[in-house]
């Protein structure tokens, strides 16, 4: 695979088009890191890593990331939208005065910055620029 990170992203959008409860994919630090995003910003519901040791598959050698999906009271996804916007083959990278703002603040967008993962408006408040992972609103 080349782009785990849009491979979440796009199971993610995938699952909350068809209702589902909850998307499990494999485990790594920088989907982890995105997933809490999303959990402390209200895009989802829960996020848990489910041991590889323990569980039903006992063939199992690696860790997964379980996300717990939310949606309105109207049935609708809390996630209209979730996209992709720093790519393997085309990287984008902003400054601190240029930060993007998603659906004039209504969004988020995830940056990588030297601090670590964090939304917009985090990226802002910090005086740091990076690479912009995702946007989601």
């Amino acid at each position: 695979m080349t782009d785990p990170i849009a491979d979440m992203l796009t199971r993610i959008r995938n699952a909350s088009a068809v209702k589902k409860y909850e998307v499990v994919l494999p485990m790594s630090k920088m989907k982890y890191e995105i997933a809490q995003i999303l959990k402390n910003e209200n895009w989802v519901n829960d996020v848990s890593v489910i041991d590889a040791s323990s569980g039903k598959n006992k063939a199992a050698k690696f860790n997964q990331l379980k996300i717990i999906l939310k949606y309105k009271k109207s049935g609708r996804p809390a996630i209209a939208n979730i996209k992709r916007i720093s790519k393997p083959g085309l990287r984008i990278y902003v400054g601190k005065d240029e930060l993007p703002t998603v659906l004039n603040n209504l969004g988020i967008a995830i940056i990588s910055t030297s601090k670590g993962l964090m939304t917009n408006k985090e990226a802002k408040q910090s005086g740091l620029g990076g690479e912009v992972i995702c946007e989601i609103y």
